[in-house]
């Protein structure tokens, strides 16, 4: 894996207006024909989460633990990189959701990283829909998109520490080229490369002397150099965040508070991130993100309602 795509919370954050950012070839996430196959809006009484044994961590031992954890309806699995949220909780929804929506889904987390091993740095867990093998990988001539609804917490009841929080991004798919000069001929070796853009919410704790009071900011990543894009305050309560991926491979990015459709003024930002071009879109997935100590629980966020969309 190239380390550009790593989870790095030290990255750069462009200090420059994303409403100056301009959508070409706009899809705004929503539009077209929803997947039935894939998504969920947590309503089933009978719907639970098998963790399967301890969480997996290729990312750091190249560990698997198999078998992954998973949703019982089918929908959801534990990423065999990062392993899965300590806690993945039907919950009742927070005033103010999707109308007529009784129950959305609770993320939280103590262990990130290595089972048993704190790490005392920020590590992150996974928690990603079943979409290729439900609907297959969608090509980005059909203009495939995805929206979720996020509650975030009083911020009195954030991990207190500044920094990533949560994250919710995209599994984009890309071919690369490479050439090798051998002694007589020199050849080309094409390679399918993921990549995964999206958000992280960044909580800054009035502890921190840096800080007057306590906030957060939404951060894009990113710009097509992978630098993080910072993107509107955010307030507690519902959010709706949605991403788009363009027929020139472009990816889109949109938020706006409340429960709402998403609509062209909620655009934020367009990039090639990395400077590629997407080619595919695969899945979309969640990042708990805490300082792994063994003690400090991760914010509680919740989701509702995460779905798929094309346009054709």
């Amino acid at each position: 894996m190239k380390s550009l795509r790593l989870l790095r919370f030290s990255c750069f954050v462009l200090a420059i207006p994303v409403v100056f950012a301009q959508a070409q070839a706009q899809i705004v996430p929503g539009t077209g024909i929803r997947m039935t196959n894939v998504g969920d809006d947590f309503e089933d009484p009978k719907w639970k989460w098998w963790a399967n044994g301890e969480k997996a961590s290729r990312e750091q031992d190249n560990q698997e633990r198999r078998p992954l954890g998973a949703s019982a309806n089918g929908r959801w699995f534990e990423s065999p990189k990062r392993g899965q949220p300590d806690v993945i909780e039907r919950v009742p929804t927070p005033e103010g959701g999707i109308p007529g929506s009784n129950f959305a889904l609770k993320l939280q987390s103590l262990n990130t990283g290595v089972p048993y091993r704190p790490s005392g740095k920020m590590e992150q867990d996974d928690f990603v829909m079943a979409c290729s093998s439900r609907i297959g990988i969608t090509d980005a001539g059909r203009g495939p998109s995805c929206t979720v609804r996020v509650w975030l917490p009083p911020f009195e009841n954030w991990e207190n520490r500044s920094g990533a929080h949560f994250g919710y991004r995209v599994d984009c798919k890309t071919t690369t080229v490479e050439k090798k000069k051998g002694f007589l001929f020199s050849r080309t070796k094409r390679e399918q490369e993921s990549y995964w853009p999206g958000f992280f919410f960044e909580f800054h704790s009035k502890d921190d002397p840096r800080y007057a009071e306590d906030d957060a900011v939404l951060l894009i990543r990113g710009d097509n150099l992978g630098r993080e894009v910072r993107g509107p305050k955010l307030t507690p309560g519902w959010w709706t965040l949605g991403m788009s991926v363009s027929p020139d491979g472009r990816v889109h990015y949109y938020a706006s508070p409340g429960v709402d459709d998403l609509r062209p003024e909620d655009h934020l930002y367009s990039s090639f991130p990395y400077s590629y071009t997407a080619e595919q879109f695969a899945t979309h997935f969640f990042n708990t993100v805490n300082m792994n100590d063994g003690r400090t629980w991760s914010t509680p966020f919740i989701i509702d309602d995460p779905a798929v969309f094309r346009l054709r």
